[in-house]
């Protein structure tokens, strides 16, 4: 398949690009910074390209069978966009280049009660108090994604670690998984590329947990 990849040079992004090359996938790398890549590697094409301006990642986008969204905030409790922006502006560049694939990485945290009186009652509120922003941002991406008639797959992960692959990773389509506490991001990228010529994965959101 041939894939492009935003947030590329992101700790999920790498494991996305990485693995794609490894199962034999043409990687088309959209950065602000070429030399976080090294280009000279077969399969791989890196771009230098502003994901917020829908004009300039219309080639980027172009011939490809799946456009993945990996980007995120890393502001922590501050006010952000990123995830809703980067999504609004993929779309419309999308739909010039009359592209249709399209996955992006979510979180659970705004639309997972969880587990317990403890977590549910405590934990919970507690997590939407300090990351109010964030999860706000993947709730205003969602619905962009929902709402631009693509053919979509949203993954949601709960709290993601830098563990090692491991295959072994649960998911459900929709509904929360029980016990979902953490995803590693080798996992998440797995399942990414799985889905990502999957038909039956279209308009649905899967989430995955270890």
């Amino acid at each position: 398949m041939k894939l492009t990849v935003f947030g590329a040079t992101g700790r999920t992004g790498l494991q996305v690009v990485e693995q794609g090359l490894a199962a034999g996938h043409e990687v088309r790398a959209v950065v602000r910074d070429a030399t976080r890549l090294d280009a000279d590697r077969g399969g791989l094409e890196v771009v230098v390209a502003d994901v917020m301006d829908p004009a300039t990642i219309v080639e980027s986008v172009t011939g490809s069978d799946a456009i993945i969204n990996t980007i995120g905030t890393r502001s922590g409790r501050a006010p952000t966009t990123v995830c809703a922006d980067s999504a609004r502006s993929i779309v419309e560049a999308m739909h010039k280049a009359e592209a249709r694939r399209l996955i992006v990485v979510s979180g659970t945290g705004p639309f997972d009660d969880g587990d317990g009186p403890g977590m549910r009652y405590i934990l919970k509120p507690i997590g939407r108090l300090f990351l109010k922003n964030v999860f706000a941002d993947f709730v205003e991406m969602e619905e962009i994604v929902r709402a631009s008639g693509l053919d979509w797959t949203i993954v949601r992960p709960p709290r993601l670690t830098d563990k090692p692959f491991t295959g072994q990773y649960r998911t459900r389509r929709e509904l929360n998984l029980r016990r979902s506490f953490t995803a590693s991001r080798a996992d998440v990228a797995d399942l990414i590329l799985a889905v990502s010529g999957d038909s039956d994965t279209y308009g649905a959101t899967i989430h995955i947990a270890n």
